[in-house]
């Protein structure tokens, strides 16, 4: 074997070596990163999220126990408030609409106190759903890198408030970032929904779901909420409603999940 041949081969053998701890580094930055997607961002919004409820619950001088469902005396009963009872009791993957609402975070109908306009990607409510054994802020506003990134629930703009006439509508990350709504397929019909404002507790039943819709269905946070892809899931008369959304399949934003709600009772501070 001649000297040129094997200096051929040296260079080579170095190519490979140099490609393999190219794609060995590759590989290890890759892994971190999903690492960091996967573990570290949920960590981290989980944390500011709890402390976030707590000091929610401070300012209001609440200590934070007693179940989602416990209206105490002198709550209101509004489970004839005009929303329809029977819900198709659909569960499974499908997604959050990014579409406005119609209707404002108008009158309260007569069933709470005005709460006000909150500013834009403030936390002012907390959500709780028991069966998720989920607690959890509700900011202003759907943005990402304000309100979801940090693992908070948004509030639809333009929609209406806790306890309010109307559809008060929430949008929450399924994956990554604290995804606090990553279980709401498992809701079932019946299961509690609990919001807390500074105005008092408000709680819901889970009525209805829409398994999978567009990301654009603007119908599923108006003001009555009824699908315009889907349209046999919905509602038709105006009511008391509170909205889930999310992104569904897992891991993707192709598609929205969708659970709705119905206003049972509420208990002013």
């Amino acid at each position: 074997m001649d000297h040129r041949t094997r200096r051929r081969r040296a260079a080579y053998r170095r190519m490979v070596w140099g490609g393999g701890e190219v794609l060995v580094t590759v590989g290890v930055v890759l892994l971190l990163l999903v690492v960091h997607q996967l573990w570290w961002t949920n960590r981290q919004a989980r944390e500011g999220a709890e402390r976030k409820v707590q000091a929610l619950e401070r300012e209001w001088g609440s200590s934070g126990k007693g179940g989602a469902g416990e209206a105490g005396a002198g709550a209101a009963d509004v489970s004839g408030s005009g929303s329809e009872g029977s819900g198709s009791g659909v569960a499974g993957g499908g997604g959050a609409s990014s579409g406005g609402g119609s209707g404002g975070s108008g009158g309260s109908g007569g069933s709470g106190r005005d709460q006000g306009v909150p500013r834009s990607s403030q936390a002012y409510a907390v959500l709780s759903i028991p069966r998720l054994g989920l607690r959890v802020p509700v900011a202003e506003g759907v943005s990402k890198q304000d309100v979801l990134n940090k693992g908070y629930v948004g509030h639809y703009p333009h929609t209406q408030q806790a306890g309010q006439a109307g559809n008060f509508a929430l949008a929450g990350h399924r994956n990554t970032h604290g995804e606090p709504f990553r279980y709401i397929n498992r809701l079932r019909r019946g299961d509690e929904i609990d919001v807390e404002t500074a105005a008092g507790r408000y709680v819901y039943v889970v009525d209805k779901t829409l398994p999978q819709t567009s990301a654009s269905d603007g119908g599923v946070i108006r003001e009555v909420p009824r699908s315009t892809v889907r349209p046999a899931y919905g509602y038709s008369a105006p009511g008391y409603y509170i909205t889930l959304t999310t992104c569904t399949p897992e891991y993707t934003s192709r598609y929205r999940l969708v659970v709705w709600g119905t206003l049972t009772s509420m208990r002013p501070r």
